[in-house]
């Protein structure tokens, strides 16, 4: 059932029908009291006409009995007044009301000696009449007395006044009602029903809603708890997001150092393995390179034998710095001249390719503390790798600082990197570079040196047009925590 219906149901209705119940109460105790009243009147001005028509009826009274009688009309609204004898017949009489009653009715009024009053009805006239012995001195009955009196004023009228007071009442509990009812529906129904929208639309996933926060101050108060609710909702939300999108960020990193620290195994036990064949075609390519019998092309193919197997073991003590713990050594460094470091080992490579570097940072420099050689080797490897890139003609590093974390951003203009490769360009040996050009194991390096400084790195696509990176480094212990 609607509350609407409830309260009217619950309260109104009661309500209203202990005010009928008190009204006609009320009315009624108005009509038996003016009908008591009336009563007492009639019976007061027949008992004092009485006593002085005692005189008038005796055989031997010389008032005149119509002048006696005449003396009852000067009360008020007194319509008729009659004597009768002892047998019931008329004697004498002015007014209206004579033949109310039976000669039977006279007689047992004389027989009980006694009044006798009650309501009649006689030609369309309601009538409140009254008997009474006529008495002399010596007490004996002459006759007797018959006051009628019209049933005019308020007593004609308490059943119409009850009608009416009835319907005015039944008026005013309508339009008490309707006002309940237009009170309600404005002022608690639609309020309620727009803080049900709400609640429906967060309930279908719109997270955003919220309600208004006017009207009575109730409503006003459950739209503004209803509001906390959704804000502490939405703020909770964010916060499993954030830790959802932490924990998968970490048990990539965790796969992903896994990965590196298996690699590391296995390229240990492979430099073991090819170190010492490695070693001993080294030193007799070089021992061939120093015979005067061979000639200068033979020569150049021994250098280039030498050559890759340099390469070789390079590539190999490559592999084990992936996969052995490091042991960082920090110290507070400013962020400006670790850039400017790496910006002039690669400036020579710049000037060739005719590159511009623009360097963006904010001021005052934020100092990090940080491994300043293994971060200028990252900073290197990401400015080199731009600088590699086709039809590259600037490079842009940023950097801001954020609350406890100092976010470093290297990007370029050339061709960019696909979306399809953002997840794989940490691997180990994954590159787009040519088959010789490039072992694959630079930014698995720069990987490594963020991840052991706390941080994160991602790949992105810059607005410049190209590749961009995103390093993320805290500024201290504490929120490397």
């Amino acid at each position: 059932m609607r509350l609407r219906n409830l309260i009217i149901l619950t309260v109104i209705v009661p309500l209203f029908v202990i005010l009928v119940v008190f009204s006609l109460v009320a009315i009624k105790s108005l009509e038996d009291n003016v009908r008591s009243k009336l009563q007492t009147e009639v019976e007061i001005i027949t008992r004092a006409l009485s006593t002085s028509l005692s005189y008038a009826v005796t055989p031997d009274s010389a008032t005149p009995l119509e002048e006696a009688l005449q003396s009852a009309f000067s009360f008020h609204r007194i319509y008729g007044a009659y004597v009768f004898d002892t047998d019931g017949r008329d004697i004498y009489g002015l007014g209206l009301g004579k033949n109310i009653f039976s000669r039977d009715e006279i007689q047992q009024v004389i027989e009980r000696d006694d009044m006798y009053s009650n309501y009649r009805q006689h030609d369309g006239w309601n009538y409140y009449s009254a008997l009474t012995p006529l008495r002399a001195q010596d007490g004996t009955v002459y006759g007797v007395l018959q006051v009628n009196r019209l049933n005019t004023g308020i007593e004609n009228y308490t059943g119409f006044i009850s009608i009416v007071a009835v319907l005015v009442f039944v008026i005013g509990a309508a339009g008490i009602v309707f006002s309940i009812w237009w009170g309600f529906r404005r002022f608690i129904e639609r309020p309620l029903n727009r803080l049900l929208h709400v609640m429906l639309l967060v309930e279908d996933g719109d997270r955003s809603q919220r309600a208004a926060e006017d009207g009575p101050t109730e409503y006003r108060r459950l739209a503004s708890g209803l509001n906390g609710m959704l804000d502490a909702m939405a703020e909770k939300d964010f916060e499993i997001k954030d830790r959802q999108r932490r924990e998968i960020e970490l048990e990539k990193r965790l796969r992903k150092s896994k990965k590196l620290a298996e690699l590391g195994v296995l390229a240990a036990g492979v430099a073991h393995e090819i170190g010492a064949p490695l070693t001993v075609i080294n030193g007799q390519a070089q021992r061939l390179a120093r015979r005067d019998v061979i000639g200068d092309d033979e020569r150049a193919r021994l250098g280039r034998i030498r050559g890759e197997v340099e390469r070789i073991v390079e590539i190999v003590r490559q592999l084990m710095e992936l996969g052995r713990q490091h042991n960082v050594e920090k110290d507070q460094l400013a962020l400006n001249e670790l850039i400017s470091s790496a910006s002039d080992l690669v400036e020579e490579q710049l000037e060739s390719h005719n590159i511009r570097l623009d360097i963006e940072l904010p001021s005052p420099t934020p100092n990090l503390l940080a491994n300043g050689q293994q971060i200028v080797q990252v900073l290197t490897n990401l400015l080199r790798n731009a600088a590699q890139a086709d039809d590259v003609k600037r490079i842009r590093v940023r950097a801001q600082q954020q609350e406890h974390e100092i976010i470093i951003w290297v990007e370029d203009d050339g061709p960019g990197i696909p979306g399809s490769h953002h997840q794989k360009v940490f691997d180990p040996f994954f590159t787009t570079k040519p088959v010789g050009q490039g072992s694959g194991l630079g930014l698995s390096m720069v990987h490594r040196i963020i991840n052991d400084h706390g941080g994160t790195i991602g790949v992105f696509d810059s607005a410049l047009g190209g590749a961009g990176f995103e390093i993320t480094l805290p500024i201290s212990e504490t929120a490397s925590a």
